[in-house]
């Protein structure tokens, strides 16, 4: 069943598979299974055996924003620091209920020490920012401070998880 979580065992071929997916998860069955030094059937089986058991949580297309910025301009990236007023549980879980449903947070982590929140967010400029921050941050009487840090430039962009070597594929 997709997206459960169940526990299973992984072993070096899971590993490789898994290290490959996560550096191009648009290569063909063919070409995994050659990387990974398994058959076309096995290597399908296991992936979606990795699939159903939820290590796979999603696939998408990471798209290159240097690039994209001649079609659609640069838009502004920030990381966002968030301290709440009040600490509980329920206080915790509704801000985050909140701005993981907007389309402009693409990363929300709760942290400690520190801060109570990190969020990644875009914004096409800064009018679309500033929106943001009164929807989510100034209109909220329980966001004690917000601290923005706007990126100038994306120096490494790499979403996986390191994974043991494995002295398997290639």
């Amino acid at each position: 069943m997709p997206g459960s979580t169940q526990v299973i065992a992984i072993d070096q071929t899971d590993l490789a598979l898994l290290d490959q997916l996560q550096e191009d998860s648009a290569v063909s069955n063919q070409d995994l299974a050659r990387k990974v030094h398994i058959s076309p059937a096995t290597c399908l089986r296991r992936v979606k055996r990795l699939r159903d058991a939820g290590l796979i949580e999603r696939e998408q297309a990471i798209l290159q924003p240097d690039r994209m910025a001649a079609a659609l301009g640069h838009g502004l990236e920030a990381v966002v620091e968030i301290s709440l007023d009040r600490q509980g549980s329920e206080e915790h879980e509704a801000f985050e209920q909140r701005v993981i449903a907007d389309d402009a947070v693409q990363q929300c982590y709760r942290v400690s020490p520190g801060p109570d929140f990190i969020l990644i967010v875009h914004a096409r400029d800064m009018p679309e920012y500033l929106a943001l921050a009164q929807r989510l941050f100034t209109g909220d009487a329980n966001v004690r401070n917000v601290k923005a840090f706007f990126s100038v430039r994306r120096a490494k962009f790499r979403p996986r998880i390191p994974l043991p070597r494995t002295g398997r594929g290639g």
